[in-house]
């Protein structure tokens, strides 16, 4: 059974905070509150205590604290969890943020980042070389999740997940020892946290290859959500044989009042979000099979990549309400599309939508047991997200959500890609590794047997 921070005496926080750079903060502190939140709103836990680590001596300190006292421990990097796992109710949370920093090697483009860092701070630092790593799609995202969860976004087709462009890992264990995981050192582990989540350790930096984007053609195409049936069915096709240097995401969604024409406000589309990374002559003859279609709206123009990663960070900002649902597909038939147009004609708030991420490409080439992400022949990472400000709204977006992945999940190909599931119980985890799932069990086993790190998408030893 795990222990309450409320069962430690003074004498011991006192001394554990001695321990780090940072610092602590207790509930009794005038800025717990405003620490307390993460991305989500919806998520209402109350830590016993944040341990705010600035340096990796703070990680091993916090994690021997939590350990040696029997804590519950949850690891914080962006706080961008949909579920909330950054966070814990009464237990220790070990606070990544002030740990930052990104180097960028330009003989090699190796890029190194600090567990702590947000995608759009190593987007900024990268593109001023003409650099990317491949990440997500809303720039504020953390890099330490995103990552070990995968990593999907605009590059996926091109140069594959965030962890097939992950070199190296430091990472503090669960006895807290500090280790560098590679090809040629832990093996194993290095595995595991290329989509087997938190489960291992705690990551306090990471090595990535980065690549050469600098301005790309990228932007959304709208078409009536009457059309989503007819541009799913042709979008189906049509993404997975065109060249690798065009990729984009299928949603349906409500236009918001900006920064799209006033006509377009409150109505319902079939949208397609674009990022194109070749040769810009090229790029004309490429996009004409879209332009074919008539969309309602095209704003598709050349700007730099960290612009396209952060072109949806002012409209789904920290603190609005969220939930999500998720699965993989192996294809987008009659009846799957059918399902896309009744739930995507009753999205129930202005910010709640569906998304469909091609997964063809680079990320497709990777062995299905070379990291622990199992589906690589799956054609499409597929997500419900419920959104919007006000917690009244709370049921129904909720609601919707379940409503359309149920619908959807008997099409499905069984699982979902982690970073876009809630807390939904031990079946939905093992089959979202399948196959891999008896070995994430056997690593967990030698190096966190206790399940220090629980608070996750949960590997149980």
């Amino acid at each position: 059974m795990k222990k309450s921070v409320k069962d430690l005496t003074s004498d011991s926080i006192k001394t554990f905070a001695s321990k780090l750079n940072g610092g602590i903060i207790l509930p009794t502190d005038t800025n717990y509150d405003e620490t307390r939140k993460v991305y989500n709103a919806m998520i209402d836990k109350r830590p016993g205590l944040f341990a705010m680590c600035e340096t990796v001596a703070d990680v091993v300190a916090s994690v021997n604290f939590g350990r040696e006292h029997n804590l519950l421990v949850a690891v914080r990097g962006g706080g961008h969890n949909g579920a909330g796992l950054g966070l814990c109710e009464d237990g220790l949370v070990i606070d990544l943020s002030g740990i930052k920093f990104v180097e960028v090697d330009t003989e090699t483009n190796i890029v190194k980042v600090g567990g702590g860092n947000i995608w759009n701070e190593v987007d900024t630092a990268t593109h001023e070389y003409g650099l990317a790593i491949p990440s997500g799609m809303i720039s504020t995202t953390g890099v330490g999740g995103l990552t070990l969860g995968g990593g999907v976004g605009y590059l996926t087709r091109k140069y594959g997940l965030t962890i097939d462009n992950l070199l190296e890992a430091e990472m503090v264990l669960a006895d807290g020892t500090l280790v560098t995981v590679n090809a040629t050192k832990n093996t194993d582990l290095f595995w595991a946290i290329r989509g087997g989540g938190g489960n291992f350790g705690i990551v306090t930096s990471f090595t990535f290859q980065a690549h050469p984007v600098k301005m790309v053609i990228g932007g959304p195409t709208l078409w009536p959500i009457e059309r989503v049936e007819e541009i799913m069915a042709w979008y189906d096709t049509f993404i997975h044989e065109v060249s690798e240097d065009l990729n984009g995401f299928i949603a349906t969604m409500v236009i918001p009042e900006s920064p799209f024409p006033e006509h377009l406000h409150h109505k319902k589309f079939c949208a397609i979000v674009w990022c194109y990374v070749g040769n810009p002559d090229m790029f004309e003859q490429l996009f004409k099979p879209v332009l074919d279609l008539n969309p309602v709206f095209a704003h598709v123009g050349e700007m730099p990549y960290p612009s396209l990663q952060s072109m949806f960070d002012g409209l789904l900002p920290p603190g609005l309400q969220w939930y999500w649902r998720a699965d993989f597909f192996n294809e987008l038939g009659p009846k799957v599309r059918a399902e896309h147009l009744k739930f995507g004609s009753s999205i129930p708030t202005p910010l709640s939508q569906m998304h469909l991420y091609p997964l063809s490409g680079a990320a497709s080439r990777v062995g299905e047991e070379d990291t622990p992400w199992a589906y690589r022949d799956a054609k499409y990472a597929g997500v419900y997200i419920g959104v919007d400000p006000d917690s009244k709204n709370t049921a129904k977006i909720t609601e919707w959500c379940k409503a359309y992945q149920e619908a959807l999940h008997p099409y499905s190909a069984g699982g979902a890609y982690s970073n876009f599931m809630m807390e939904e119980g031990q079946d939905r985890i093992k089959a979202s590794y399948k196959h891999n799932y008896d070995r994430l069990v056997q690593i967990k086993n030698s190096y966190d047997p206790e399940n220090l790190f629980r608070v996750n998408q949960n590997i149980k030893p």
